[in-house]
Parts: structure tokens; sequence; C-alpha cells
């Protein structure tokens, strides 16, 4: 392509979404993907390093390096399956679907596939594992990223679009609380059938949801810098990757601070079921507030809510079982705003630029290239300095028990000060801030 789509005259669409007609069938058959896509995360962060070493004595260390091997070719890989979204969407709808019940079906062979090697030697479970591995994470970045570029391409106001973002986001939390019972009661053999079901469902849904027009042609994909280039995506993007690394760094530690702290490893179903479920309550909640008060301003109210959260919980110490399950609460509904709301707002961003129906994909990339990045950043930060101050799983020493609350309470709160104030300075003082 010569030049770039930045350059090429495309008005903003109309406000309302092609085909959405704001009922439950709609929101239904659009999110219905979401719900197996959350099975990915959960069982193969949380049950697959305690299967294998389990079950097949490999050592953690090298499932933890397989891992990130695995969710750096991830994230690095992201951008260029956004552009090739971009041309499966400038083709056809039959083109997305097709792809994507191929991405589905390797999806599902590869999480089966991953539980259940075939051999039984340490290296050629290491090789098992890591082809398993991308294979499962590449499938479900096409899907996802398809999943992601679908819903804003259908475009609409700001509470239409956060409408919108949270039937895919809500069950996503209804996936990953079925995926959470299932891989602790029933085992990975019936994960791994009620994941490939739903992904059948998911896709047969998705055929018959909303959909906006074709857009460009395939000879005009999107350039790599395209998003980059849109002073608005950057700022937007720097303000969710401060929150994203303040979310992600609690998730990271929640279970030390359960068991180290709290002493309660009993509650943490509880806890965990808790969190989950708040913030798929909120979601509602949350769009309300977004047709009174903006998208902006209803993501800062969503993270004042998760510091003063994490503000009440480091005062808690063992036993205090109610109160860190009205925490558990309470960040769960900021939860609920850190999910619906800034996917929302890149949606307008990439409307504005008048690159709605064009380079979904392109910015859909970028923005899980640094969800990623976030889970990676989270765990770089947090786990050195808990070492640094002389804290490791089991310790009841009492000055490694206050670096553990430090890093659980304080660090998010201070990241999520950072990201509040730089949401207020270069985005709600912004032009198109203002209107959000």
């Amino acid at each position: 392509m010569n030049g770039s789509l930045a350059a090429m005259p495309a008005a903003p669409p109309p406000a309302a979404p092609t085909g959405w007609r704001d009922g439950w069938r709609d929101g239904l058959s659009y999110g219905a993907l979401g719900l197996p896509l959350a099975f990915v995360a959960l069982p193969l962060y949380v049950v697959l390093p305690n299967h294998y070493a389990e079950a097949f004595g490999v050592p953690l260390a090298w499932l933890g390096a397989l891992l990130l091997a695995a969710r750096l070719l991830d994230a690095v890989v992201d951008p260029w399956i956004g552009r090739l979204c971009d041309r499966w969407f400038a083709h056809s709808a039959a083109r997305v679907l097709a792809i994507s019940g191929a991405a589905a079906l390797a999806l599902a062979v590869g999480f089966f596939a991953l539980f259940f090697p075939p051999m039984r030697d340490l290296p050629g479970l290491l090789a098992w594992c890591g082809a398993t591995l991308a294979l499962s994470y590449l499938s479900y970045s096409v899907l996802s990223i398809v999943h992601q570029s679908w819903g804003a391409r259908l475009g609409g106001d700001a509470a239409q679009r956060a409408r919108i973002v949270s039937w895919r986001e809500g069950l996503s939390l209804v996936g990953v609380l079925l995926a959470s019972v299932l891989s602790s009661t029933l085992g990975p053999a019936v994960t791994s059938a009620v994941l490939a079901l739903s992904l059948s469902l998911g896709l047969a849904a998705l055929r018959r949801a909303p959909r906006a027009p074709a857009g460009m042609l395939p000879s005009q994909a999107a350039p790599m810098r395209l998003a980059l280039a849109n002073p608005s995506f950057r700022r937007l993007l720097t303000v969710y990757l401060v929150n994203g690394i303040a979310s992600a760094i609690p998730a990271t530690l929640v279970l030390f601070f359960i068991r180290d702290r709290l002493q309660a490893p009993a509650f943490e179903p509880l806890f965990l079921g808790g969190y989950f479920l708040a913030a798929a309550l909120s979601m509602p909640l949350w769009l309300r507030a977004v047709s009174r008060f903006g998208l902006a301003r209803s993501w800062l109210a969503g993270m004042l809510l998760a510091i003063a959260s994490f503000a009440w919980a480091a005062g808690l110490g063992a036993g205090d079982v109610l109160g860190f399950a009205a925490v558990c609460v309470a960040s769960g509904v900021a939860l609920g705003a850190d999910l619906s709301l800034p996917g929302a707002l890149l949606a307008g961003v990439i409307r504005r630029a008048g690159h709605q129906g064009r380079a979904e994909g392109m910015y859909f990339g970028w923005w899980n290239f640094a969800t990623k990045l976030n889970l990676a950043l989270a765990a770089g930060i947090a786990l050195p300095l808990l070492g640094l101050f002389g804290y490791a799983p089991g310790s009841r020493d009492a000055a490694a028990l206050d670096a553990l609350t430090l890093a659980y309470c304080a660090l998010p709160c201070v990241l999520k000060l950072i990201a509040a104030a730089l949401l207020y300075a270069r985005w709600m003082r912004s032009p198109e801030g203002s209107t959000e």
C-alpha cells in the first residue's frame, strides 16, 4: 500500500452502530465467544504448572521459563495478527468466521493436547509443552483480536460502546468462574470438552451477531505504525499501561497475601469467586455511570475505588476474613470499570481517527500487546522487590509480611494514582477526552 490509512478521506461513521438493536439477543450473540476464551488464562496459569509438576515431575523452573517464552511470543505477534485481521474483515465476514473456526479448532486441540502429552521423558515433555502452548496462545490471540475488532467496528456513542464491551467482558468473567470450577473439580479432560463445546456455540452465536459492512479493500492493509502514529491512541495507551500494571500486581500476589498475611487459605475460593462475581455484576452499574458521567469520568471513579480498596487492605492481618471479603467485592467492582470502559474509549479513538471499519485489528493488536506486557511487568516488578526485602512464600517474619503488604497494597495504590493523574491531565483535559 502506498501512503497510509491516515491519509485516506474517511469521515467518522454515524454514532448508531450498524444493526445493533441494543437487546439481550444482540449482546449475547456478540459476547458469547468471550466465555470460552476466558478458559485459556486461568487453567494455563494456575493448573498447568501444578499438573506437569505433580503428574510428570517437570521442574517448576522449566515450566516457568516455557510459560514466559510462550507468552512473550504471543505478545510480540499480536500486532501482526491485528494487521492480518483487518485484511480478513476487508475481504468479508465469511472469511473472518472461517478463519475463526480454524483458530477455534486449533485452540481446542492445543488445549487438550497440552494436558495429555504422549511421552514421559523430560526433554519430550518440555518440547510437547512448548509446542502446544504456542499453538494454544496463538490461536487464542487470533480469536481475541477478531472478537474485539468485531465489537469495535459496530461503533455507537459512548454508552453504546461501553454496552458492547460489557457484554464481551461480562461473559468472559462468567467463563473465568466456570473454568475455575471445572478445572478444580472435574479435571482437564472435562474442562477441554466444555471449552470445545463453548467455542462452537460462541462462533455459532457470532454468525448471528450484528456486523458492520466491510471496510477497506484487501490491498489497503494498514501499516504497522498506523495506530502508534495516532496521538490520541498513544495517550490512552499510556494510561492503560500504567493502570494495567497497577491491577496486575495484586493479581500476581493475591494468593501470597491470603495465605501468609491473612493466614486464610481455606477462604481462597470465597475471595476469588466474590472478586470475579462482583466484577460481572457491576457491569450494569458502570453502564449507568457512563450514561450520566461519561466514559472517562466513570473510569476515573473506578480507579479511585480501587485505591480506596487497597488502602483498606493494608490494615488487615491474620484472620481478617470479612474485611478482606469486602476488599475483594470493592476491588471487583473497580475491575468491572477496568474491563468495560477502556475498550469503549479505544473504539471512540478509532472512530474519530476515521479508521473504523479499516484498522480495528491493528489497534487491538497493540492493545493486547500492552495487556500481556502488563502481566510480565507486574511479575518483573513485584516479585524481585519482595525477594529483595526478604519475603518468601510461607514466611511469618514480621518484616517480610510488611514487605508483602506494601507490594500488594501500597504499590498498586501509587500506580493507580499515577494512572488517574494521567487520565485526568492527558485525556480528560484534551479536546477528545472532554467529550467522553
